[in-house]
Parts: structure tokens; sequence; C-alpha cells
């Protein structure tokens, strides 16, 4: 099941005529009031999530989304008029999985609508990562330094759990990117290095176990 939040009533038709007649079953909802009403009926497995709507900001339902961990497995594209980097760059970090500017064509919702659904078929299994005084668990998706847990943006906790989880490997700004990211910003961005920036200084006395390999990218290194 999908969910379409959006208050243009043309906009949200087609969306859901277009995701039926793909047979990708779809509803779809005018307000937020209207939204979660139905959500504490049915999970969705994605959610195409407008900005500006008319009780509630698409970023706050967002980090509702992504903060509870009842809802925060559920995959969601952002739609809206904005396209700036910035704006980007909050949605993605607040745990939006896609990000689809108005106006979208209906076969480019549809291809990113598959490849977001693709991508959470393939789940991971739970586990819990210890490197030095760190431990990911990514079952809670709580991250502790020396037993104190710590806050991370969503981005930050991807860009950690992904370098943890093959220690000493050398990943690429651009398989990074790719990886966490899903390529919403080029290889050029300096989105990457401000997010290892602001991460490293989160793990406190452990900041040094992630480096910067020059020329490629970054890795952990015990």
């Amino acid at each position: 099941m999908i969910y379409c939040v959006e208050d243009d009533n043309s906009i949200r038709e087609l969306v859901i005529y277009t995701l039926n007649t793909m047979q990708l079953q779809a509803l779809g909802f005018s307000d937020a009031s209207s939204f979660f009403a139905q959500l504490n009926v049915n999970k969705p497995k994605l959610i195409i999530l407008d900005v500006m709507l008319p009780d509630m900001d698409g970023f706050e339902i967002l980090k509702k989304l992504k903060t509870n961990p009842k809802t925060r497995d559920i995959a969601v594209i952002m739609a809206t008029a904005k396209d700036s980097e910035i704006e980007k760059i909050e949605a993605l970090d607040n745990g939006a999985d896609d990000y689809l500017t108005k106006p979208f064509s209906v076969m480019e919702m549809v291809a990113r609508v598959k490849a977001v659904l693709r991508r959470c078929s393939t789940n991971k299994n739970p586990k819990l990562i210890t490197c030095a005084g760190i431990s990911i668990d990514d079952d809670k998706h709580t991250v502790s330094v020396d037993g104190d847990i710590i806050n991370l943006t969503n981005k930050e906790y991807q860009l950690l759990f992904m370098l943890c989880s093959h220690v000493g490997r050398v990943y690429s700004r651009d398989t990074l990117i790719k990886s966490v990211w899903n390529d919403n910003i080029d290889s050029f961005s300096r989105s990457l290095d401000v997010h290892v920036r602001s991460l490293r200084t989160k793990l406190g006395p452990y900041e040094n176990i992630i480096k910067t390999v020059r020329g490629i990218g970054y890795k952990v290194e015990l």
C-alpha cells in the first residue's frame, strides 16, 4: 500500500490513478489529520508526501514518522515545488528516501516509487555493531558512545553504520553519496564532508576512527 498526502486534488488524483494503473495499490489524503487517522488503521510501505499542507508542514510530518519506532521504517518520497539544495538535504537528513520536485512526470514518479520499494524490499537483518567504544544497534536504530546514547541525524547514522560495518574498507565519495543520499546530491557537494565533521564531533573521544583517505573518500580504522 502507498499513501499520497497532497492537498492539490488534481495532482493527488493523478498520482493515485497512475499508481493503481501500475498495479501499485494507493490511497490519497488531502491533509495530515486524515492521513494520521488512516495510519493508525493500516501502515503503508511508502508515502508520497507534499510539503505545503493546510494543517501541518510536510517536514513536520516526516519528523514525526521518523522519530516514531512504529513508523520510522516506512519509506517516504517528498514531493514539493521547492527545489533548493538546502531543502533537499533537510528532507533527506530527516529520513526521506527520495525527493520529487514539482512539476514531475508520472513516469518519473513511478520509476522513483519502484526504485525505493526495491531498496526497501531488501530488508537487512537487525545488527549490533561495536567499534571501539561505539555501539550501533540497528534494530533500535540507536548509537551509544561508552554506554551513553547520542543523537544523530538519519544521514549521520547511515554513514556511521556503513563505515563501521566494514572496518578498514575505504569507501569512495561516490559510493557513500549513492548509498546514503541515493544520488540526490552530486559528488562535488560538500554535504558529505559537513556530515562527516559533525559525526566526528558527536563521537567525542572516538572521532579519529573515521579516517579521510585523500582523493578517494573515508574509512573507519580502529
